[in-house]
């Protein structure tokens, strides 16, 4: 695949600071002007300030000059203009009024982790010793970002937006509400979401295991109990594990693990799913304020008043 990574995104606030110290809390690092990184893929958050929450660009990592070029063709049949300068190709979906770059960047080559020792019937992993995960005491710190979802007013062309113009691949769909995409080999990069409202829904953040997904969740919750959303649970679609924080501008995060992984297309069949099926495999029922986040009045009305 020409693209290969969900390198960054900004993030539109209204309290730049309460939600920048909630992103050092989640164990995002300051890297200067609003910048965050993460322990393997670098600066992959900035944060700036906007009179309501909104998702204002996406950056997607590409090989080579061939690769702007054909997604700039493919854009151009769907009638989206993009400029294309040297090593960058910038546009804009304009249902969302999302900006979209893509640029030449070196592929994430991520350090190899050894696979946590877990004990189960009949295999012994771990002897003589506690599991690493009730050991631990470091704050967690997630590898990489994962995912952003977005809720848009017109999913159709939003969908074809990243799919037919961008290129990113289909994953999976939750029958008319949902499009799991893809610039990567992860499941997925990118979810379009069917919204009454333009949003940005959350943000998914990598973390080494199930443990580390509870630990941070548990720090995160300390003194914080307005901070939970949903989880723990698993999800069906993309199969990992999940828990779902607020920050303060009233976005969702996410820490995941055991995420499925396309290395090859043809692999790889999409589904649509219906249900419970699109949103969890088991867990807790998403709140319903999970799937309508309870700004999304006030988002509507600043969007019919702007």
């Amino acid at each position: 695949m020409a693209l290969h990574q969900l390198t960054s995104f900004t993030l539109g606030v209204p309290d730049l600071a309460r939600t920048a110290a909630y992103y050092r809390e989640l164990g995002l690092t300051d890297d200067d002007d609003g910048w965050f990184a993460t322990r393997d893929g670098g600066r992959q958050l900035r944060l700036v300030t906007s009179p309501v929450r909104r998702l204002i660009e996406l950056r997607i990592g590409v090989d080579d000059a061939d690769d702007l070029a054909r997604a700039a063709s493919r854009l151009l049949a769907l009638g989206v203009t993009a400029d294309v300068a040297a090593e960058v190709l910038t546009t804009r979906d304009r249902t969302t009024g999302v900006r979209v770059v893509l640029a030449i960047t070196p592929r994430l080559d991520q350090p190899l982790t050894a696979p946590t020792p877990y004990n189960g019937p009949g295999r012994l992993e771990r002897s003589g010793a506690r599991a690493p995960g009730v050991l631990r005491e470091n704050q967690v710190s997630p590898r990489k970002l994962g995912h952003v979802v977005l809720g848009t007013t017109d999913f159709d062309a939003t969908t074809a937006f990243f799919r037919d113009g961008l290129g990113l691949r289909a994953s999976d769909y939750i029958k008319d509400a949902g499009a799991f995409l893809r610039c990567s080999t992860d499941h997925h990069n990118v979810l379009v979401l069917r919204a009454p409202v333009v949003f940005p829904h959350h943000s998914s953040w990598q973390v080494d295991d199930i443990d580390e997904i509870g630990r941070g969740a548990t720090a995160m919750l300390a003194g914080h109990p307005e901070r939970h959303v949903w989880g723990l649970g698993r999800h069906h679609a993309g199969s990992n594990f999940f828990y779902y924080l607020k920050d303060p501008s009233g976005t969702f995060s996410e820490y995941y693990s055991d995420m499925d992984c396309v290395p090859d297309d043809q692999l790889w069949t999409p589904e649509t799913f219906e249900g419970a099926k699109g949103l969890f495999n088991w867990g807790p029922p998403p709140p319903p304020s999970f799937l309508r986040p309870d700004d999304l009045a006030a988002l509507m009305a600043g969007s019919h008043s702007s």
